[in-house]
């Protein structure tokens, strides 16, 4: 069965830092690439970040302005989301997702948080909370 468990959410004052954790289970964890996703209230699921686990390819979304970085244990089949200087407007649900065809796509793009339906498995996700 494949899964994917978020940990790490809290609440955290603005300018703190926090690490999301996205355990994955279920399938070749080295050959997926894993997208972090998050959704605040009464707003879309915004794509935020990939990490490719065969070739150690990285995306960022431009909103984040290197505040977030990814990246992956191998040993313990988790990528990390690590969040600096967080502020309010990052209070959402976070997901991660797993995209298992990222290096066989025909389009050659490779993983992109922008086309949700490459991502078959997604997590439960996991609240943070960021107060002013």
């Amino acid at each position: 069965e494949v899964q994917l468990v978020e940990s790490g959410g809290n609440l955290v004052q603005a300018g703190g830092s926090l690490r999301l954790s996205c355990k994955v289970s279920g399938f070749a964890f080295e050959h997926v690439a894993i997208g972090w996703f998050r959704q605040a209230p009464g707003k879309e699921r915004e794509g935020l970040a990939c990490f490719g686990n065969r070739d150690g390819s990285t995306l960022y979304s431009s909103i984040l302005k290197g505040r977030f970085t990814v990246s992956s244990s191998y040993a313990e089949n988790t990528v990390y989301l690590q969040m600096n200087s967080l502020k309010p407007e990052d209070t959402a649900v976070y997901y991660c997702a797993a995209d298992p065809d990222y290096m066989d796509r025909s389009e050659g793009y490779g993983c992109h948080f922008a086309y949700e339906s490459d991502f078959h498995y997604w997590g439960q996700g996991t609240q943070v909370t960021v107060s002013s």
